[in-house]
């Protein structure tokens, strides 16, 4: 980096940290109302920081290194489903879910929980909130934060620190996140969220139109490997960037990146996924999860949430650009960077099988292709240790599963899986390869890049903290005063980081299968049962108060089960399972048991409750676009 890059930098972290406390500094500990200043900005964001901190509390380095990872992988397009059924996702949450939660005054989703059901199922969703939302997400940002710096500062040391260290670049981001929100609370995530969501898609746009400079300059030669498919010729990449766009990427599917729907085999986005599967992530992410929730619940009403939430909609049909098309090309222009990337991670494990260490080795599709001497004789060493005899039929994901089975059987341990590309490592790379240097662009998307993870990481810890301070620690001592609640809160701030920042450096091991997939699958242990039962609460009001348990317990079993009974399942598919069981077994429920008469939820009066016309119109036209978005790549 230049000294301009460096400055722009800096000058930009300073001032968005600086913005965000000052305009957080009347958020008053000690007054009768400090647990609302500090965890929910005192109830009175507007639509504009609403909008702009969803996105911001949403879009981090687990979408510019995890997401754009998955599309320069194999999913390509199919991965912005996230982003594009997720904007349908938000119309839905702002005129369904949001009414609900802001009338009866809740400064937590448990907290629903409690008044709906029983106090049991506020506890068990809040712990197990607060152990998932430390220990996947929050690490998960930690660590693909880390992910681009040690990427993008190779061999390079600051103040005696290796900048090539994972865990360096953990403490780092961890740290920092950590100050900013414990000071500040949710008004200071809000404030800075205004200027760093807004910096994030500029940067990520800007960065697309570097890489699409890059894709035209290129030779045509040295993009033909890279081709989706095999028939592509030199002469069909002699257009400009965007024809060449498409002439690599465009194939019959598995092969083509360029399709909103996948196979129904693929393991990660079946199509089927899309019908039911995909939706019950995003319904619980987008209104149910604490650290997005949190915003729409300090909102200054009904219409400003509405209207709040509609623009962050409008702002997610953008993302895919910015950082779903970036990563399918830099697989198409840095493929042996990926490659480089992924033999640094291979050396462990290969020098364990050179040393013939008692366990089965695993390796991927792209490992084989590369290296296919080396992929034979694992093949052969695991058909000995493991007693499976090495075969051609079924998908390579099969034959490692089986081989993990068997050593399991054996008491075998299973080494992390043998990558052909370091597919984590796409954006980054981009960083690296393609974004001019010296004239402060760099430092720009620097800045934006690390403001997203600090603004992220302040959005997970802030809520996990307010979910501990108000749904247990409230909940025991209920004389605590404002400055008491503040003062835990700002304690576990601090607690949750640490514990977050020995996890993440973890989560680089192959077998996670990439960082964005090891997020969303983990959410389904508990995603579905909780979909499930706020919709009988929201929904049916006559469900008992035991399907609140029921649901929160039943649906960990059933994943888990299938998980391990039938690992072949996607994931996604797995959820849309669990969500049909759950769903079955609480109307069973209510039917044997109905309520003689609805629970009477409590109602907050301070706010006003009238409807947005403008976020209506607002909404229908998000659907519309995405809509024609999804005709356009099918």
């Amino acid at each position: 980096m230049g000294f301009v890059d460096i400055a722009v930098f800096v000058l930009f972290v300073i001032s968005v940290v600086g913005i965000g406390l000052w305009k957080s500094k009347g958020a008053a500990t000690h007054s009768e109302h400090g647990a609302a200043d500090y965890f929910l900005a005192g109830r009175g964001l507007t639509w504009w920081l609403v909008g702009f901190s969803l996105i911001a509390a949403n879009i981090s380095t687990e979408q510019f290194v995890g997401m754009s990872g998955q599309a320069a992988d194999w999913l390509g397009m199919a991965i912005a489903s996230y982003e594009w059924m997720a904007a349908i996702t938000l119309v839905v949450v702002a005129f369904v879910f949001l009414p609900k939660f802001l009338k009866s005054g809740i400064y937590t989703i448990p907290e629903f929980l409690g008044y709906r059901y029983n106090g049991f199922a506020r506890t068990v969703m809040a712990i197990a909130t607060m152990i998932i939302l430390v220990g996947v997400p929050t690490a998960s940002v930690i660590f693909s934060g880390a992910k681009v710096i040690t990427v993008f500062f190779q061999g390079q040391s600051f103040f005696g620190l290796d900048l090539g260290n994972i865990t360096v670049g953990c403490w780092i981001i961890g740290i920092m996140a950590a100050i900013y929100v414990a000071v500040g609370g949710l008004k200071a995530c809000a404030w800075a969220d205004l200027i760093q969501g807004a910096a994030l898609i500029l940067g990520g746009l800007v960065i697309l139109v570097f890489v699409m400079k890059a894709l035209g300059a290129a030779e045509p030669h040295l993009l033909l490997a890279t081709a989706a498919d095999p028939s592509t010729t030199v002469d069909s990449l002699q257009g400009g960037a965007i024809s060449r766009f498409f002439a690599l990427n465009k194939a019959a599917l598995p092969a083509g990146k360029l399709h909103m729907i996948r196979p129904a085999s693929d393991p990660a986005i079946p199509w089927p996924a899309l019908v039911v599967g995909l939706w019950i992530p995003n319904f619980f992410y987008w209104g149910l999860n604490q650290y997005i929730t949190q915003r729409t619940l300090g909102s200054k009403s009904l219409s400003e949430g509405q209207k709040g939430v509609v623009f962050a909609a409008a702002l997610k049909l953008i993302i895919p650009f910015a950082v779903v098309i970036p990563g399918i090309l830099a697989f198409n222009l840095f493929s042996k960077d990926l490659k480089a990337q992924a033999d640094v991670k291979n050396v462990p494990i290969i020098q364990q099988f050179e040393e013939k260490a008692d366990k089965v080795f695993l390796f991927d599709a792209h490992f084989a292709k590369e290296n296919p001497a080396i992929a034979a004789q694992i093949m052969s060493y695991n058909a000995g240790k493991a007693g499976v005899l090495p075969s051609t039929e079924g998908s390579l994901d099969e034959i490692n599963s089986t081989l993990v089975t068997a050593a399991t059987a054996k008491g075998m341990s299973v080494s992390q899986k043998l990558v052909g590309y370091d597919f984590d490592a796409a954006f980054p790379t981009l960083l690296r390869r393609v974004v001019p240097r010296g004239n402060g662009i760099l430092g720009f998307v620097l800045a934006a890049i690390f403001g997203a993870v600090v603004s992220s990481l302040a959005s997970m810890l802030n809520s996990a903290s307010t979910i501990f301070t108000m749904d247990i620690y409230h909940k025991v001592k209920k004389s605590a005063s404002q400055f008491e609640l503040v003062t835990v809160g700002r304690i576990c701030t601090m607690l949750f980081v640490l514990i977050a920042i020995l996890i993440a450096p973890n989560l680089g091991r192959p077998q996670f299968g990439g960082i964005f997939t090891f997020i969303q699958e983990f959410q389904g242990f508990i995603s579905p049962g909780i979909l499930a039962i706020f919709l009988f609460g929201m929904l049916v009001p006559k469900a008992p108060r035991i399907v609140g348990t029921v649901g929160l317990l039943l649906n960990p079993v059933l994943y888990g089960g299938l998980k391990f009974l039938a690992p072949q399942i996607a994931f996604l598919n797995r959820m849309a399972i669990c969500f049909g069981a759950v769903l079955l077994v609480l109307t069973l429920i209510t039917l044997i048991k109905p309520l003689a008469k609805p629970i009477e939820l409590p109602v907050n009066d301070t706010i006003c409750l009238r409807s947005s016309l403008s976020a209506k119109i607002g909404g229908i036209l998000v659907v519309l676009l995405t809509l024609s978005l999804y005709i356009i790549f099918w």
